[in-house]
């Protein structure tokens, strides 16, 4: 008898979502920044410690808002790594800025700090550390160049929510930080993102950027006797629906984190042996590092055909995938931005990459076929 597929991701509902919806309908408010939208906020600033939390319509939005607030002008450059999605590069490239694409690390996968200082020109504007997978990048180092070099750190961690660095929440450690709250994360909305606001001096501002460049968030609270045009913005508010929805994610984010965390685990305990056989490397996560099992990746030997391994895993019936192709060999990549140095580790470890399937009610039996799947592919040399 087949066995049913094994989805590579199934988004979690609470069970609250669908009641807060109907509430936030009968409050006759269904644009942004309703009462769902503030306990949103209020929530990101105490579990982050982010001087302002704001909502956005996606983590795009969010990154294309700190663009904004940065006053990023053509020619500007912006460090990034290649390893990441386009949004992280896209955000800047609308401003005129040019990504300059640094390697990434072969343990984490995250941006190799060590090269970050070398790619700096007088052009530098920002610093774009990618957490990926929910593990930190090492923002110590990161925070001491930008320090020296009168630069911003923008941190995009779409992957990162209720992840640390040395107990700091990321995303309120740079100046500025990008959550996405995208159906494939840990906590949804569907669509979704919220901006972090870590230096409050940016703080006004950024309620102006997000309001169509209106002053529009004074004047609902009395500051000012009506709200006129400001400055350039644009329309980055979710309605109010989303952040109703969100609310019931965010009131169980730490229950959410803790059953992806056992997840993820039994992966890593129950791949061991395979990567004491050199039959494929599992994830790195430092000791200062508290990750939120965002995702479960292996990296494949050398010479093992990923393809072919896919292939065999969607055969018997697990959707696993790949993950970024490199933005600086994309199209896009070469016409938009530059390499600063070797990419030699982005191009080796992205070509190896594969994950396995993680979502809330994976248990151990589906977790079992997994492993053994993924064990008998590389054992019998695929």
């Amino acid at each position: 008898m087949s066995q049913d597929p094994i989805q590579f991701n199934r988004p979690y509902m609470t069970g609250k979502e669908l009641e807060y919806i109907i509430q936030a309908k009968a409050g006759h408010m269904l644009a942004g920044d309703g009462p769902f939208t503030k306990h949103c906020h209020r929530w990101i600033e105490q579990q982050s410690g982010c001087a302002k939390a704001l909502l956005t319509h996606s983590c795009t939005a969010a990154l294309e808002m700190a663009a904004l607030l940065l006053d990023v002008q053509p020619g500007d450059e912006v460090i990034l790594p290649s390893y990441t999605f386009v949004s992280t590069a896209n955000a800047f490239v609308l401003r005129g800025a040019v990504p300059v694409f640094v390697d990434i690390r072969e343990d984490t996968l995250n941006l190799d700090e060590r090269l970050v200082e070398a790619a700096i020109t007088p052009r530098t504007r920002a610093i774009v550390p990618v957490h990926y997978a929910g593990v930190a990048c090492e923002m110590d180092t990161l925070l001491d160049i930008a320090r020296r070099h009168g630069l911003r750190v923008v941190e995009d961690a779409a992957q990162g929510v209720m992840a640390r660095y040395k107990g700091r929440a990321l995303g309120a450690i740079g100046d500025l930080g990008a959550y996405s709250f995208h159906e494939t994360k840990n906590v949804i909305s569907g669509e979704g993102g919220a901006l972090l606001v870590n230096d409050p001096a940016l703080a006004q501002r950024a309620e102006i950027i997000r309001e169509k460049g209106t002053d529009r968030s004074r004047f609902f609270r009395g500051e000012v006797d009506k709200y006129t045009w400001q400055e350039v913005g644009s329309s980055f508010l979710p309605g109010e629906l989303i952040a109703a929805f969100l609310w019931a994610q965010l009131e169980q984010a730490r229950a959410i984190t803790d059953e992806r965390l056992r997840i993820w685990q039994r992966y890593h305990d129950w791949l061991a042996p395979l990567e004491r056989q050199g039959l494929l490397r599992r994830p790195v996560v430092p000791p200062h590092c508290e990750h939120n099992a965002h995702m479960y990746y292996v990296l494949l030997a050398a010479g093992v055909d990923r393809q072919a391994v896919l292939a065999s895993l969607k055969r018997a019936g697990i959707n696993s995938v790949f993950h970024y192709v490199p933005l600086h060999s994309s199209p896009g990549g070469v016409r938009y931005g530059r390499v600063h140095g070797s990419m030699e580790v982005t191009d080796r470890q992205s070509e190896r990459l594969v994950r396995l399937p993680l979502w809330l009610g994976l248990d151990e039996g589906l977790q079992q076929r997994v492993v053994e799947s993924v064990t008998n592919l590389l054992r019998a040399g695929a």
